[in-house]
Protein backbone atom coordinates (compact mmCIF):
# COMPACT_ATOMS: atom_id res chain seq x y z
CA UNK A 1 0.00 0.00 0.00
CA UNK A 2 2.78 2.54 0.82
CA UNK A 3 4.66 1.65 -2.77
CA UNK A 4 1.00 3.15 -4.25
CA UNK A 5 0.56 6.09 -2.41
CA UNK A 6 4.64 6.50 -3.08
CA UNK A 7 4.04 6.48 -6.59
CA UNK A 8 0.60 8.65 -6.67
CA UNK A 9 2.16 11.24 -5.04
CA UNK A 10 4.77 10.96 -7.69
CA UNK A 11 2.65 11.06 -10.29
CA UNK A 12 0.12 13.26 -9.31
CA UNK A 13 -0.93 14.36 -12.37
CA UNK A 14 -1.45 11.19 -14.16
CA UNK A 15 -3.11 9.68 -11.14
CA UNK A 16 -5.83 12.88 -11.26
CA UNK A 17 -6.69 12.28 -14.35
CA UNK A 18 -7.51 8.43 -13.45
CA UNK A 19 -9.57 9.76 -10.78
CA UNK A 20 -11.33 11.77 -12.95
CA UNK A 21 -11.87 8.90 -15.67
CA UNK A 22 -12.94 6.71 -12.85
CA UNK A 23 -15.58 9.20 -11.51
CA UNK A 24 -17.02 9.73 -14.91
CA UNK A 25 -17.38 6.38 -16.08
CA UNK A 26 -19.13 5.30 -12.32
CA UNK A 27 -21.07 8.94 -13.09
CA UNK A 28 -22.16 7.29 -16.12
CA UNK A 29 -23.07 3.79 -14.84
CA UNK A 30 -25.15 5.31 -12.02
CA UNK A 31 -26.89 7.85 -14.19
CA UNK A 32 -28.05 5.06 -16.95
CA UNK A 33 -28.76 2.79 -13.87
CA UNK A 34 -26.72 0.27 -15.12
CA UNK A 35 -28.18 -0.24 -18.51
CA UNK A 36 -26.07 -1.17 -21.74
CA UNK A 37 -28.35 0.40 -24.05
CA UNK A 38 -29.80 3.94 -25.28
CA UNK A 39 -32.85 5.06 -26.84
CA UNK A 40 -32.86 6.86 -30.32
CA UNK A 41 -34.78 9.78 -30.91
CA UNK A 42 -36.41 12.25 -33.81
CA UNK A 43 -38.03 14.87 -33.55
CA UNK A 44 -41.85 15.63 -35.37
CA UNK A 45 -41.32 17.91 -38.32
CA UNK A 46 -43.08 18.72 -41.40
CA UNK A 47 -42.52 17.79 -44.51
CA UNK A 48 -44.50 15.36 -47.39
CA UNK A 49 -45.50 11.89 -46.57
CA UNK A 50 -46.14 9.86 -49.56
CA UNK A 51 -47.55 6.21 -49.91
CA UNK A 52 -46.29 3.91 -52.90
CA UNK A 53 -47.20 0.89 -54.18
CA UNK A 54 -44.30 -0.95 -55.86
CA UNK A 55 -44.52 -3.06 -58.91
CA UNK A 56 -41.80 -4.30 -62.09
CA UNK A 57 -42.85 -4.30 -65.57
CA UNK A 58 -41.28 -4.10 -69.10
CA UNK A 59 -41.24 -1.03 -71.19
CA UNK A 60 -42.92 -1.34 -74.65
CA UNK A 61 -43.39 0.96 -77.42
CA UNK A 62 -46.82 2.71 -77.28
CA UNK A 63 -47.65 1.26 -81.00
CA UNK A 64 -45.49 -1.92 -82.48
CA UNK A 65 -47.07 -3.25 -85.61
CA UNK A 66 -46.13 -6.95 -86.68
CA UNK A 67 -45.51 -6.77 -90.58
CA UNK A 68 -45.61 -10.33 -91.88
CA UNK A 69 -46.53 -11.96 -95.37
CA UNK A 70 -49.87 -13.05 -97.08
CA UNK A 71 -48.65 -14.89 -99.86
CA UNK A 72 -46.36 -18.16 -99.26
CA UNK A 73 -42.47 -18.16 -101.30
CA UNK A 74 -39.15 -17.44 -100.68
CA UNK A 75 -37.71 -14.67 -99.16
CA UNK A 76 -35.65 -12.59 -102.79
CA UNK A 77 -34.10 -9.88 -101.11
CA UNK A 78 -34.56 -7.84 -97.48
CA UNK A 79 -34.09 -3.93 -97.64
CA UNK A 80 -34.15 -3.11 -93.59
CA UNK A 81 -31.99 -3.93 -90.68
CA UNK A 82 -32.61 -3.97 -86.85
CA UNK A 83 -33.20 -0.25 -85.99
CA UNK A 84 -33.65 0.58 -89.21
CA UNK A 85 -35.91 3.85 -89.72
CA UNK A 86 -38.78 3.08 -92.56
CA UNK A 87 -41.11 5.52 -94.21
CA UNK A 88 -44.78 4.71 -94.82
CA UNK A 89 -45.06 2.91 -98.08
CA UNK A 90 -41.39 1.68 -98.18
CA UNK A 91 -39.57 -1.58 -99.28
CA UNK A 92 -38.77 -3.64 -96.56
CA UNK A 93 -38.76 -7.01 -98.67
CA UNK A 94 -39.59 -9.28 -101.90
CA UNK A 95 -40.91 -12.58 -101.71
CA UNK A 96 -40.45 -14.46 -105.45
CA UNK A 97 -42.58 -13.86 -107.45
CA UNK A 98 -43.01 -16.17 -110.36
CA UNK A 99 -46.32 -18.54 -109.02
CA UNK A 100 -48.03 -15.03 -108.26
CA UNK A 101 -47.16 -14.06 -111.59
CA UNK A 102 -47.77 -16.98 -113.37
CA UNK A 103 -51.50 -16.63 -111.53
CA UNK A 104 -51.92 -13.20 -113.17
CA UNK A 105 -51.15 -14.54 -116.91
CA UNK A 106 -53.73 -17.21 -116.33
CA UNK A 107 -56.49 -15.40 -115.01
CA UNK A 108 -55.89 -12.73 -117.88
CA UNK A 109 -56.56 -15.72 -120.26
CA UNK A 110 -59.53 -16.70 -118.55
CA UNK A 111 -60.70 -13.05 -118.57
CA UNK A 112 -60.15 -13.01 -122.89
CA UNK A 113 -62.15 -16.34 -123.56
CA UNK A 114 -65.28 -14.90 -121.03
CA UNK A 115 -65.36 -11.65 -123.40
CA UNK A 116 -64.95 -13.78 -126.83
CA UNK A 117 -68.13 -16.07 -125.47
CA UNK A 118 -69.60 -12.76 -124.94
CA UNK A 119 -69.22 -11.31 -128.04
CA UNK A 120 -70.28 -15.08 -129.77
CA UNK A 121 -73.37 -14.64 -127.77
CA UNK A 122 -74.13 -11.58 -128.99
CA UNK A 123 -73.71 -12.54 -132.50
CA UNK A 124 -76.30 -15.26 -131.69
CA UNK A 125 -78.83 -12.92 -130.77
CA UNK A 126 -78.53 -10.90 -133.16
CA UNK A 127 -79.28 -13.66 -135.91
CA UNK A 128 -81.69 -14.95 -134.09
CA UNK A 129 -83.43 -11.42 -133.63
CA UNK A 130 -83.44 -10.96 -137.71
CA UNK A 131 -84.43 -14.99 -137.84
CA UNK A 132 -87.30 -14.56 -135.63
CA UNK A 133 -88.47 -11.10 -137.35
CA UNK A 134 -88.41 -13.46 -140.69
CA UNK A 135 -90.01 -16.05 -139.16
CA UNK A 136 -93.29 -13.99 -137.65
CA UNK A 137 -93.27 -12.04 -140.93
CA UNK A 138 -93.62 -15.50 -142.78
CA UNK A 139 -95.94 -16.63 -140.75
CA UNK A 140 -98.32 -13.33 -140.74
CA UNK A 141 -98.47 -14.02 -144.90
CA UNK A 142 -99.32 -17.71 -144.61
CA UNK A 143 -101.92 -16.82 -141.75
CA UNK A 144 -103.67 -14.87 -144.48
CA UNK A 145 -103.48 -17.09 -147.46
CA UNK A 146 -104.97 -19.75 -145.04
CA UNK A 147 -107.92 -17.62 -144.31
CA UNK A 148 -108.30 -17.56 -148.17
CA UNK A 149 -107.85 -21.05 -148.78
CA UNK A 150 -104.39 -21.11 -150.54
CA UNK A 151 -102.52 -23.03 -147.95
CA UNK A 152 -103.38 -25.66 -146.14
CA UNK A 153 -103.28 -26.04 -142.49
CA UNK A 154 -99.78 -27.82 -142.29
CA UNK A 155 -98.07 -25.50 -143.91
CA UNK A 156 -99.29 -23.24 -141.25
CA UNK A 157 -98.24 -24.97 -138.60
CA UNK A 158 -94.82 -25.24 -140.66
CA UNK A 159 -94.93 -21.78 -140.02
CA UNK A 160 -95.69 -21.27 -136.63
CA UNK A 161 -93.28 -23.80 -135.27
CA UNK A 162 -90.29 -22.12 -137.75
CA UNK A 163 -91.01 -18.90 -135.36
CA UNK A 164 -91.32 -20.72 -132.40
CA UNK A 165 -87.68 -22.61 -132.71
CA UNK A 166 -86.58 -19.05 -133.42
CA UNK A 167 -87.65 -17.38 -130.55
CA UNK A 168 -86.17 -20.41 -128.45
CA UNK A 169 -82.76 -19.65 -130.41
CA UNK A 170 -82.58 -16.09 -129.37
CA UNK A 171 -83.76 -17.16 -125.57
CA UNK A 172 -80.68 -19.28 -125.80
CA UNK A 173 -78.53 -16.93 -127.32
CA UNK A 174 -79.35 -14.39 -124.85
CA UNK A 175 -78.82 -16.98 -122.01
CA UNK A 176 -75.58 -17.30 -123.34
CA UNK A 177 -74.51 -14.13 -123.03
CA UNK A 178 -75.44 -13.45 -119.80
CA UNK A 179 -73.22 -16.63 -118.88
CA UNK A 180 -70.90 -15.23 -120.93
CA UNK A 181 -70.88 -11.77 -118.76
CA UNK A 182 -70.80 -13.92 -115.11
CA UNK A 183 -67.70 -15.44 -116.56
CA UNK A 184 -66.34 -12.16 -117.20
CA UNK A 185 -67.21 -11.13 -113.83
CA UNK A 186 -65.76 -14.53 -111.64
CA UNK A 187 -62.24 -14.05 -114.20
CA UNK A 188 -62.34 -10.32 -113.56
CA UNK A 189 -62.39 -11.02 -109.70
CA UNK A 190 -59.69 -14.06 -109.96
CA UNK A 191 -57.45 -12.16 -111.61
CA UNK A 192 -57.54 -9.00 -109.51
CA UNK A 193 -57.08 -11.38 -106.59
CA UNK A 194 -53.65 -12.95 -108.54
CA UNK A 195 -53.00 -9.14 -108.91
CA UNK A 196 -53.24 -8.51 -105.20
CA UNK A 197 -50.81 -11.28 -104.71
CA UNK A 198 -48.63 -10.28 -106.89
CA UNK A 199 -48.66 -7.08 -105.11
CA UNK A 200 -48.33 -8.77 -101.56
CA UNK A 201 -44.74 -9.92 -102.86
CA UNK A 202 -43.54 -6.87 -102.32
CA UNK A 203 -43.58 -6.15 -98.20
CA UNK A 204 -44.62 -2.79 -97.69
CA UNK A 205 -43.84 -0.53 -94.05
CA UNK A 206 -47.72 0.07 -92.97
CA UNK A 207 -46.25 3.15 -91.18
CA UNK A 208 -43.54 5.17 -90.34
CA UNK A 209 -40.92 4.29 -87.34
CA UNK A 210 -38.00 1.85 -86.53
CA UNK A 211 -37.55 -1.87 -87.29
CA UNK A 212 -37.35 -3.13 -83.89
CA UNK A 213 -37.36 -6.97 -84.77
CA UNK A 214 -36.14 -8.34 -87.96
CA UNK A 215 -36.95 -12.34 -88.10
CA UNK A 216 -35.92 -13.20 -92.31
CA UNK A 217 -33.35 -12.97 -94.25
CA UNK A 218 -32.87 -13.72 -98.24
CA UNK A 219 -33.76 -17.39 -98.68
CA UNK A 220 -35.60 -17.73 -96.21
CA UNK A 221 -38.95 -19.53 -97.09
CA UNK A 222 -42.54 -18.47 -95.65
CA UNK A 223 -45.51 -20.56 -95.09
CA UNK A 224 -48.96 -18.17 -95.38
CA UNK A 225 -50.94 -21.42 -95.65
CA UNK A 226 -52.26 -21.14 -91.62
CA UNK A 227 -51.42 -18.10 -90.17
CA UNK A 228 -50.01 -15.14 -90.91
CA UNK A 229 -45.83 -15.14 -90.25
CA UNK A 230 -44.02 -11.95 -88.78
CA UNK A 231 -41.65 -11.25 -90.53
CA UNK A 232 -40.99 -7.55 -88.80
CA UNK A 233 -41.68 -5.61 -86.31
CA UNK A 234 -42.38 -1.73 -86.21
CA UNK A 235 -42.42 0.85 -83.17
CA UNK A 236 -44.42 3.17 -85.23
CA UNK A 237 -43.45 5.99 -82.34
CA UNK A 238 -41.00 5.28 -79.81
CA UNK A 239 -40.91 9.05 -77.84
CA UNK A 240 -43.86 7.84 -76.10
CA UNK A 241 -43.78 4.64 -74.82
CA UNK A 242 -45.33 2.29 -71.72
CA UNK A 243 -44.49 0.43 -69.17
CA UNK A 244 -46.53 -2.56 -68.75
CA UNK A 245 -46.17 -3.39 -65.06
CA UNK A 246 -47.55 -6.48 -63.03
CA UNK A 247 -49.49 -4.95 -59.86
CA UNK A 248 -50.03 -7.33 -56.91
CA UNK A 249 -54.07 -7.90 -55.89
CA UNK A 250 -53.35 -7.00 -52.35
CA UNK A 251 -52.53 -3.05 -53.91
CA UNK A 252 -54.62 -2.95 -57.09
CA UNK A 253 -57.39 -1.10 -55.20
CA UNK A 254 -54.97 1.70 -54.32
CA UNK A 255 -54.36 2.15 -57.85
CA UNK A 256 -56.34 4.52 -60.20
CA UNK A 257 -55.78 6.34 -63.42
CA UNK A 258 -54.22 9.25 -64.22
CA UNK A 259 -51.78 8.65 -60.47
CA UNK A 260 -48.27 9.94 -60.85
CA UNK A 261 -45.13 6.75 -61.69
CA UNK A 262 -41.93 6.97 -60.46
CA UNK A 263 -39.74 4.23 -62.06
CA UNK A 264 -36.23 3.48 -62.52
CA UNK A 265 -34.10 0.82 -65.05
CA UNK A 266 -31.16 -1.13 -64.45
CA UNK A 267 -29.15 1.00 -67.15
CA UNK A 268 -29.58 4.56 -65.04
CA UNK A 269 -30.08 3.21 -61.54
CA UNK A 270 -28.94 6.58 -60.48
CA UNK A 271 -31.61 8.51 -62.23
CA UNK A 272 -35.57 8.42 -62.23
CA UNK A 273 -38.13 8.52 -64.67
CA UNK A 274 -42.03 9.73 -64.44
CA UNK A 275 -45.25 8.20 -65.63
CA UNK A 276 -48.81 8.31 -65.39
CA UNK A 277 -51.32 5.69 -64.77
CA UNK A 278 -52.99 5.41 -68.34
CA UNK A 279 -55.31 2.01 -68.26
CA UNK A 280 -56.01 -0.46 -65.47
CA UNK A 281 -56.49 -3.70 -67.63
CA UNK A 282 -59.11 -5.96 -65.80
CA UNK A 283 -58.07 -9.66 -66.47
CA UNK A 284 -56.26 -10.98 -64.07
CA UNK A 285 -52.93 -13.03 -64.11
CA UNK A 286 -52.35 -15.98 -62.15
CA UNK A 287 -49.13 -17.50 -61.61
CA UNK A 288 -49.32 -20.32 -59.15
CA UNK A 289 -51.33 -18.62 -56.15
CA UNK A 290 -50.72 -15.19 -56.76
CA UNK A 291 -52.57 -12.93 -58.17
CA UNK A 292 -51.78 -9.96 -60.82
CA UNK A 293 -53.57 -7.45 -62.90
CA UNK A 294 -51.64 -5.27 -65.58
CA UNK A 295 -51.21 -1.73 -65.25
CA UNK A 296 -50.38 0.47 -68.07
CA UNK A 297 -48.39 3.79 -67.65
CA UNK A 298 -47.66 6.09 -70.09
CA UNK A 299 -43.90 7.49 -70.64
CA UNK A 300 -42.32 10.49 -72.25
CA UNK A 301 -39.06 9.43 -74.05
CA UNK A 302 -38.32 12.35 -75.94
CA UNK A 303 -34.85 12.00 -75.58
CA UNK A 304 -34.95 8.56 -76.73
CA UNK A 305 -32.84 7.02 -73.73
CA UNK A 306 -35.56 4.27 -72.74
CA UNK A 307 -35.64 1.20 -74.73
CA UNK A 308 -38.27 -1.46 -75.59
CA UNK A 309 -38.01 -4.36 -73.56
CA UNK A 310 -36.34 -2.72 -70.97
CA UNK A 311 -37.22 -3.86 -66.80
CA UNK A 312 -39.21 -1.29 -64.99
CA UNK A 313 -39.12 -0.93 -60.64
CA UNK A 314 -41.86 1.21 -60.17
CA UNK A 315 -43.75 3.17 -57.64
CA UNK A 316 -47.33 3.93 -58.22
CA UNK A 317 -47.86 7.09 -56.11
CA UNK A 318 -51.27 6.34 -54.01
CA UNK A 319 -50.95 8.59 -51.65
CA UNK A 320 -49.17 12.26 -51.32
CA UNK A 321 -49.17 14.79 -48.16
CA UNK A 322 -47.43 17.78 -49.22
CA UNK A 323 -45.88 19.92 -45.43
CA UNK A 324 -48.19 17.82 -43.11
CA UNK A 325 -46.77 17.09 -39.61
CA UNK A 326 -44.75 14.01 -39.94
CA UNK A 327 -43.14 11.34 -37.47
CA UNK A 328 -41.19 8.02 -39.29
CA UNK A 329 -43.20 4.88 -39.90
CA UNK A 330 -40.85 3.67 -36.73
CA UNK A 331 -42.21 5.64 -33.74
CA UNK A 332 -45.69 4.56 -34.34
CA UNK A 333 -44.50 0.82 -33.72
CA UNK A 334 -41.66 0.97 -31.48
CA UNK A 335 -42.42 -0.20 -28.15
CA UNK A 336 -39.51 0.36 -24.74
CA UNK A 337 -38.37 -2.37 -22.82
CA UNK A 338 -41.16 -3.49 -20.21
CA UNK A 339 -38.94 -1.80 -17.52
CA UNK A 340 -38.79 1.60 -18.94
CA UNK A 341 -42.83 1.93 -19.53
CA UNK A 342 -44.11 2.58 -16.24
CA UNK A 343 -47.17 0.75 -14.58
CA UNK A 344 -49.63 2.74 -16.88
CA UNK A 345 -48.56 1.70 -20.50
CA UNK A 346 -48.06 -1.90 -19.29
CA UNK A 347 -51.85 -2.37 -17.97
CA UNK A 348 -53.04 -1.15 -21.54
CA UNK A 349 -55.95 -2.75 -22.07
CA UNK A 350 -58.18 -3.70 -25.48
CA UNK A 351 -59.01 -0.13 -26.39
CA UNK A 352 -55.49 1.56 -25.67
CA UNK A 353 -54.01 -1.35 -28.29
CA UNK A 354 -56.57 -0.13 -30.74
CA UNK A 355 -55.15 3.67 -30.41
CA UNK A 356 -52.21 5.08 -32.36
CA UNK A 357 -49.36 6.29 -29.87
CA UNK A 358 -45.67 7.20 -29.94
CA UNK A 359 -43.05 7.32 -27.21
CA UNK A 360 -41.95 10.95 -25.94
CA UNK A 361 -38.28 11.63 -24.80
CA UNK A 362 -38.38 12.69 -21.34
CA UNK A 363 -35.27 14.20 -18.76
CA UNK A 364 -34.94 10.76 -18.03
CA UNK A 365 -34.08 8.99 -20.92
CA UNK A 366 -35.39 5.68 -19.41
CA UNK A 367 -39.03 7.04 -18.43
CA UNK A 368 -40.42 8.12 -21.55
CA UNK A 369 -43.82 9.05 -22.15
CA UNK A 370 -46.55 7.00 -24.10
CA UNK A 371 -48.61 9.89 -25.74
CA UNK A 372 -51.59 9.29 -27.89
CA UNK A 373 -51.62 10.29 -31.61
CA UNK A 374 -53.92 10.71 -34.21
CA UNK A 375 -52.85 9.85 -37.96
CA UNK A 376 -53.63 10.13 -41.62
CA UNK A 377 -51.88 8.75 -44.18
CA UNK A 378 -48.95 6.52 -43.65
CA UNK A 379 -46.56 6.19 -46.12
CA UNK A 380 -43.75 4.15 -46.62
CA UNK A 381 -41.01 6.17 -44.52
CA UNK A 382 -43.29 8.56 -42.75
CA UNK A 383 -46.82 8.60 -41.72
CA UNK A 384 -48.97 12.04 -41.08
CA UNK A 385 -49.96 13.34 -37.70
CA UNK A 386 -53.11 14.98 -37.40
CA UNK A 387 -53.18 15.49 -33.50
CA UNK A 388 -51.52 14.96 -30.36
CA UNK A 389 -48.50 15.97 -31.11
CA UNK A 390 -46.70 19.61 -31.79
CA UNK A 391 -43.56 19.99 -34.23
CA UNK A 392 -40.44 19.34 -32.69
CA UNK A 393 -41.26 16.98 -29.73
CA UNK A 394 -38.91 14.20 -30.01
CA UNK A 395 -40.20 10.38 -30.66
CA UNK A 396 -38.31 7.57 -29.50
CA UNK A 397 -38.05 5.35 -32.65
CA UNK A 398 -35.43 2.27 -31.33
CA UNK A 399 -32.90 1.37 -29.33
CA UNK A 400 -29.20 0.75 -29.46
CA UNK A 401 -26.21 -0.62 -28.06
CA UNK A 402 -24.62 2.41 -25.56
CA UNK A 403 -21.18 1.13 -25.41
CA UNK A 404 -20.79 0.50 -28.84
CA UNK A 405 -18.51 3.36 -30.84
CA UNK A 406 -20.94 2.98 -33.99
CA UNK A 407 -24.20 2.77 -32.04
CA UNK A 408 -24.64 -0.51 -33.12
CA UNK A 409 -29.11 -0.78 -33.29
CA UNK A 410 -30.93 -3.47 -31.44
CA UNK A 411 -34.02 -5.11 -32.61
CA UNK A 412 -37.06 -3.03 -31.53
CA UNK A 413 -39.07 -4.85 -29.06
CA UNK A 414 -42.59 -5.11 -29.62
CA UNK A 415 -44.21 -3.80 -32.72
Amino acid sequence: MDRVWNWIKSHKIISAIAAILLLLVIASFFSSGGRDYEYVAQEANEGDVTRVVSASGTLRALNTINVGAEVSGQITAVYVDFNSPVQAGQLLAEIDPTRPRARVTQARAQVDLARASLAQAQASIIRSTTDVEVQTREFGRRQELAESGFVSAAGLDQAENALVAAKAALSTAEAQAQSARAQIAQSMAELESARLDLSRTRIIAPTSGVVIDKLVDPGTTVAASFQTPNLFTIAADTSRMQVEASVDEADIGQVREGQSVRFSVDSYPEEEFEAIVQQIRQSATQTGTAVSYLVILDVDNSDGRLLTGMTANVDIITGLKADVLRVPVAATRFLPREQDRGEAAREGGEEQSKQAYVWLAGEDPYLPTRTPIETGLEGEDYVEITGGLEPGQQVLIRSRNASSATGQEEEEEGS
